[in-house]
């Protein structure tokens, strides 16, 4: 991870707060896949749309890693929501871990391309997570998909998503088989001591955080649930939760918090902690065996939380 960690000093690539929105878009989906593995080769891997619930399409790509024909039985399925602190990514920067996910685990999965800020600030994303959760509950039967047997999961901002999607299925009657929750943000505002200790040189830098939120939402509605799952006023009764955090990252301990507050309720929780890892980690499999390992550890939760799905 240091050498990594060097080459990418080295490259001079200038951190995401000092470039404007675009040029930073740009830029992360200019180097998103570049540590990545190659994009790996599935059966069907087709873009659709899908309805916000304020009538607008949201792009959205979906991967099955078996073939459909007539016979084969419904997959089960995860909704995935990429990283990017609700300004940067999309379906491009995240496809190589989204073909992953389905190749290892066996389920489909559907990534979306909810909205991004300052554009369409909080609770757009939220918005936009929910009423993907709820067109897949209903249009799963359609896709090839097993409706009761549906996930959630994210990574970074996508893994607050993830998290308060779970909440949300929980509150409205819809049941989840799991939550899959790599290097989530959960906590109101970026002051724990992991963000202390990782502000500056471990990749995502303190200063890129705040040009994220300061960009989403303003530090008035920072307590807000569905920003800060950890202020949730319970989390009793969520789905099953894996967790992949990296030791080295700002949100470590955030994410630690969130599993003990999980733990804590009842929920069954699943723990990966990537040691000397960084955040974003998990989509460097070209040149960290870690994350093939930390993919492989996401799709083993998936696969045994499906099994157990009734």
């Amino acid at each position: 991870m240091a050498q990594v960690l060097e080459r990418i000093r080295r490259a001079g690539r200038p951190p995401f707060h000092r470039l404007g929105v675009a040029a930073a878009r740009a830029a992360y989906l200019a180097g998103a896949e570049v540590l990545d593995l190659p994009r790996a080769p599935l059966p069907e891997v087709r873009d659709l749309q899908l309805p916000a619930a304020d009538g607008t399409a949201l792009a959205a790509r979906w991967y099955r890693p078996v073939a459909a024909a007539p016979g084969t039985p419904p997959l089960p399925a995860l909704l995935y929501f990429h990283g990017g602190g609700f300004t940067i990514g999309g379906l491009e920067t995240h496809d190589s871990l989204c073909r992953q996910l389905a190749r290892r685990s066996g389920a489909a999965v559907l990534a979306l391309d909810y909205r991004l800020a300052p554009e369409h600030p909080f609770p757009t994303a939220v918005d936009d997570s929910w009423a993907a959760l709820d067109w897949l509950a209903t249009q799963a039967a359609s896709l090839g998909a097993d409706p009761a047997r549906l996930a959630v999961g994210g990574d970074s901002a996508g893994g607050t998503l993830a998290a308060v999607a779970a909440l949300h299925a929980r509150d409205r009657g819809l049941r989840l088989a799991a939550q899959l929750l790599i290097t989530p943000g959960t906590t109101a505002h970026a002051d724990t001591p992991s963000h202390r200790r990782y502000a500056e040189g471990y990749l995502l830098d303190a200063a890129s955080i705040a040009w994220f939120f300061d960009h989403y939402l303003p530090v008035a509605q920072r307590r807000d649930w569905r920003f800060a799952p950890l202020e949730a006023p319970d989390v009793d009764g969520v789905a099953p939760a894996g967790l992949v955090l990296a030791e080295c990252d700002p949100l470590v301990d955030e994410g630690l918090a969130y599993a003990d507050r999980l733990r804590a309720a009842g929920v069954p929780v699943a723990l990966e902690l990537a040691r000397g890892m960084t955040h974003d980690f998990i989509k460097m499999g070209r040149v960290l065996p870690e994350a093939a390992a930390a993919q492989q550890a996401a799709a083993d939760f998936l696969r045994q939380a499906f099994q157990e799905t009734p």
